[in-house]
């Protein structure tokens, strides 16, 4: 049983659990409608419930939430909504800072504004099924509210479901992010070679250098170490991902395992050369 404590819209309130004494978000088609402040109601089934108890990155969550337009948090709950059908269990603390973001995008679009983010492909790439279901906003936004979102925007809401899906923060995910950009730039202006961005090998590349990054930020090691082997056989992409690990560590903040430079190299060389033949060597 919940007791409201505050109509949002028709379709959404703030309302206190009789059982744990917290206060929540409901959101549900029509669940507003008529409702008084401290009348009781029963979930309905097909709302969704979002605790407002933990703080945010601007502030205690009751009060963000009182400071969001209403339309914006049914947005917000529809794209969670969206997203857990193609992707499974979402937490629900995205509600609120997903809700802050599209207010603001709103906004700039309203007023002619438009952000440009160069992380914005790389994003799409690394975090691709985020990228794909964040995209129901495009629609939702067009149908609701008859704006225009862009990629861009919908880059850093993909970003926010990635944060709800691992527990990560948004910031970090911009590291890797920044992190394989700044990899790829050095490799082409090293090289002197464009990288196919579309193939299998920079794809691998790409989940590499992630994870390579959430080594480097966790402090966990590699097990095993192929420098050696790696840097006989392949001395130039050795030399080369000892370069970028180097690089990539003065922009984490952090020293990088030793240990990463081999595992690095072999990717790089699968990038440059036709992974047939380097199966074939292997």
């Amino acid at each position: 049983m919940y007791r409201v404590s505050k109509v949002m819209s028709n379709n959404s309130v703030i309302a206190i659990d009789m059982e744990d004494n917290q206060e929540y978000i409901l959101v549900g088609k029509g669940l507003g409608f008529g409702k008084k402040v401290s009348e009781r109601f029963e979930k309905p089934e097909n709302a969704a419930l979002y605790r407002l108890t933990e703080d945010t990155e601007r502030g205690s969550a009751k009060a963000l939430a009182q400071s969001i337009a209403p339309e914006f948090m049914e947005i917000a709950d529809e794209v969670v909504r969206q997203a857990e059908l193609m992707l499974g269990p979402i937490d629900h603390r995205i509600l609120l800072p997903l809700a802050d973001h599209i207010s603001f995008a709103a906004a700039r679009i309203r007023n002619g504004e438009q952000i440009s983010n160069p992380l914005t492909d790389d994003i799409r790439a690394l975090f691709y099924l985020e990228f794909k279901a964040a995209s129901a906003v495009k629609e939702i936004l067009q149908e609701r509210l008859q704006l225009s979102i862009d990629e861009h925007e919908i880059g850093y809401v993909a970003l926010h479901i990635h944060s709800a899906l691992q527990d990560e923060t948004i910031s970090a995910a911009m590291q890797t992010a920044r992190a394989v950009r700044q990899c790829v730039e050095i490799l082409e202006k090293e090289t002197g070679q464009r990288i196919d961005v579309l193939s299998l090998s920079y794809n691998r590349l790409m989940n590499h250098i992630k994870y390579m990054v959430m080594r480097a930020l966790s402090g966990e090691n590699l097990k095993l170490n192929m420098n050696d082997y790696i840097g006989v056989r392949y001395p130039g992409a050795y030399a080369l991902a000892a370069d970028i690990c180097a690089q990539l560590g003065q922009s984490l903040g952090k020293t990088l395992d030793e240990m990463e430079i081999g595992y690095l190299a072999m990717h790089i060389e699968r990038v440059y050369h036709d992974e047939e033949d380097f199966s074939r060597e292997n």
